[in-house]
């Protein structure tokens, strides 16, 4: 026999992977199901809103003006506009509900009648004056999210929880705008006469000038009349200070302080005299703490004290 016909292992039957019925049916199921999940991953790849690398938001306007963001933000409120205020429970539950409601880091907690009795007999103003300015673990309110006035509300909503039944704190009194009277020429006294400007009328026409051909001191003499009639309202006015720190206690007259406009309560102490009355308002009395919790000068207490002093006359 030739090498041609000898027998060759190619020459035997040929057998694949796939020897049973089973191993059909995965192979087949694995043909159509790893396809299919892996079309299904591209597209959800490709139609994802963020990718990285070159697909990145980074640059999108949402992305950027977060990273110009101003670290601050100024937020300017009218302290005569009530309705723009938080009342007491809101500014707790944004302010003070972290540690007063589980009573921590020594805070009186929120409807604990016993904790609270003794800081109640402390007085409102002490009580205001410890929250604005910080005591123990509580850090200062004051300049933060919320007005002393808003302040003032959260510790009478808290008091009044806590067995309390004080009124709420009078608004802070609108300033009103400073009335000045100017001459031409910066001296009081007009150069020549008839050199005033004249004022426009309602109508918008000028009016005449009432100074016109009168000689320069019938000019001073009605300048200084004119500054004369404006004092008295500048003088009565209240200064700043009282709104700030003096009202939530003397507008309502709670606390042991007289009520502005009540003869009666400053009867007495008007007769001590403004300079006695300036040095127990500086050195405080009572539940009033120095200078009504403020950092003011002796000089605007004086000028505060004066305030409520013509005014109770």
């Amino acid at each position: 026999m030739t090498a041609a016909h000898e027998p060759n292992d190619m020459d035997g039957p040929h057998e694949g992977p796939i020897k049973t019925p089973k191993q059909l049916i995965l192979a087949v199921l694995y043909a159509f199901v790893v396809p299919i999940f892996g079309i299904i991953l591209l597209v959800m790849f490709v139609t994802a809103e963020k990718r990285p690398a070159a697909g990145s938001d980074a640059m999108s306007p949402k992305a950027v003006a977060e990273r110009i963001r101003p670290v601050g933000v100024v937020e300017v409120k009218d302290a005569s506009d009530l309705a723009s205020l938080k009342n007491g429970e809101q500014v707790f539950a944004a302010q003070c509900s972290a540690c007063h409601t589980a009573g921590a880091l020594g805070a009186p907690k929120l409807g604990d009648a016993g904790a609270w009795v003794a800081r109640i007999k402390t007085g409102l103003t002490a009580l205001i004056h410890s929250a604005v300015a910080g005591k123990g673990q509580m850090p200062p309110q004051t300049g933060g999210d919320f007005s002393d006035y808003e302040i003032a509300r959260a510790v009478v909503f808290m008091t009044n929880k806590g067995g309390a039944s004080l009124p709420e704190p009078a608004p802070p009194a609108a300033t009103p705008p400073a009335t000045t009277a100017a001459v031409a020429g910066g001296t009081g006294v007009a150069g020549t006469a008839g050199s005033t400007a004249a004022a426009p009328s309602a109508g918008g026409s000028p009016k005449p000038d009432a100074n016109a051909g009168k000689p320069d001191t019938q000019v001073a003499a009605n300048a200084a009349a004119t500054t004369a009639t404006a004092a008295p309202a500048a003088a009565t006015a209240a200064p700043p200070l009282y709104a700030q720190a003096c009202s939530t206690c003397h507008a309502p007259g709670i606390a042991g302080a007289p009520k502005v406009g009540d003869k009666a309560g400053w009867a007495q102490r008007v007769a001590q005299g403004i300079d006695a009355l300036t040095a127990s308002a500086i050195k405080g009395k009572g539940a009033m703490p120095p200078k009504g919790g403020s950092s003011a000068s002796d000089a605007d207490i004086k000028a505060v004290v004066t305030y409520m002093v013509n005014a109770s006359k």
